[in-house]
């Protein structure tokens, strides 16, 4: 599997970096990218070598409410006179149940600026490279419009977990309510499921729960109740990792990351084995920097230069620092042509050694003070331990913030402070 995923993330890579721009831009010559001809770009000469990720949520906005900080932050990254942009800036989010385009408006009008999608990265935005499930028919879970989502990133096959509960009704038994009064007569005939899809948490849980676990133990068709527990199972491609986030409450919501644990522990309490990812994408997994990073120097090249040092800004220490402190990690080992740990969400396990790295040289995380982690908190300490079963155990020091500041315009102008950016 390593070998054809490299494959598809190789051309992958080449279509990104073809989409972005078709040469790299110096000065005195013409830029070629359609991609992001809708984007609006400061011409002025001084072009930087830096460019800023930025979280949303806890960032941005609490829930629906923008911060206060937020709209003065963005008003230094773009030109006073033009609006348009002057930094490189993309927007690298773990929410999954919208579309890019979507939460790009959702953008514009909180900040008063113009985004694009092409600037959004969302939690299964990196599931565009793993084309070897996009023929296969794969569950969908999450909340929004997952099947659109779904067939945005290019899977063909999608059945979500609502047509699921309707196919096979007597399997959803929490709320009889809900229930249907016969089973489906067509339910024999339901196409196997060969992978399954996770976008983000659902909104009834012991549905999706009890469902998913069917899926599993049945192989991908819980018409029959199992002879044996299939090893492997089925493949699970999950994003979005946070196991807390910050809403408009006055204490951390649980995010996918709860959910996640509660399927792992269930599948192992039922079947005695471990529940096996085949990929977990969003933050703060290495891959999802890595295609953020792509698309930050797809919109780096409009300014003329690339990316060479990637500011991450987030306010959660075990996906936004973990993961930014992770892929700075990443970097300084590639680069120095040493082998890279293997575990089930990293980059070489994915797709393979010897894909070329993009440019950037560093990736400095910086945490803001007004979402998940807050230090005026005493009583949860940020602790590694929150991260996903795979990520652990860890170095402590990677939740160590390259920067720390109080809001998001702290940190904006911190990061131009530190690049002497005017």
């Amino acid at each position: 599997m390593s070998k054809k995923i490299h494959n598809n993330y190789l051309n992958t890579s080449l279509v990104l970096t073809a989409s972005y721009c078709s040469s790299p831009s110096v000065k005195g010559q013409n830029i070629s990218c359609s991609h992001f001809s809708r984007m609006s770009f400061s011409s002025s000469s001084l072009s930087p070598s830096f460019g800023i990720m930025f979280d949303i949520d806890g960032v941005i906005v609490r829930g629906k409410t923008v911060l206060p900080s937020a709209p003065e932050a963005f008003k230094l990254l773009v030109d006073r006179q033009t609006r348009d942009w002057r930094i490189p800036t993309i927007f690298v989010t773990n929410a999954g149940n919208t579309l890019r385009i979507e939460k790009a408006e959702q953008l514009s009008n909180w900040l008063n600026v113009k985004v694009t999608e092409e600037q959004v990265v969302m939690a299964h935005s990196p599931l565009k490279m793993f084309t070897e499930y996009h023929n296969k028919h794969v569950l969908v879970m999450g909340q929004g419009p997952v099947g659109q989502i779904a067939h945005s990133l290019g899977f063909t096959k999608v059945t979500t977990m609502d047509q699921l509960r309707h196919t096979f009704p007597s399997l959803d038994s929490c709320d009889h309510k809900r229930r249907r009064a016969a089973p489906c007569s067509f339910n024999t005939y339901f196409p196997m499921i060969e992978a399954v899809v996770m976008f983000g948490e659902p909104v009834r849980w012991e549905t999706s729960l009890q469902l998913l676990i069917d899926v599993l133990l049945t192989d991908g068709h819980p018409s029959t109740a199992p002879t044996s527990i299939p090893n492997p199972h089925i493949p699970i491609l999950a994003c979005n990792m946070d196991l807390q986030w910050m809403a408009e409450a006055i204490m951390p919501r649980f995010g996918h990351g709860a959910f996640l644990l509660c399927v792992e522990n269930l599948y192992k309490k039922v079947t005695g084995q471990d529940l096996v990812y085949t990929a977990l994408v969003g933050k703060p997994s290495e891959i999802t920097y890595r295609h953020g990073e792509h698309v930050l120097q797809g919109v780096a090249r409009q300014l003329g230069k690339s990316v060479s040092t990637i500011y991450c800004v987030g306010d959660n220490v075990c996906t936004d620092i973990f993961g930014a402190n992770l892929y700075h990690r990443y970097l300084q080992v590639r680069r120095q042509n040493k082998a890279v740990s293997s575990n089930s969400r990293c980059i070489d396990r994915l797709v393979g050694q010897g894909v070329g790295l993009s440019g950037a040289e560093e990736c400095h995380s910086v945490l803001v003070n007004t979402g998940v982690f807050s230090k005026d908190d005493f009583g949860c300490p940020p602790t590694l331990e929150h991260s996903p079963r795979d990520f652990l155990p860890v170095e402590s020091s990677f939740k160590e913030p390259f920067l720390s500041t109080e809001n998001v315009l702290e940190a904006v102008t911190s990061i131009l402070r530190r690049e002497n950016y005017d």
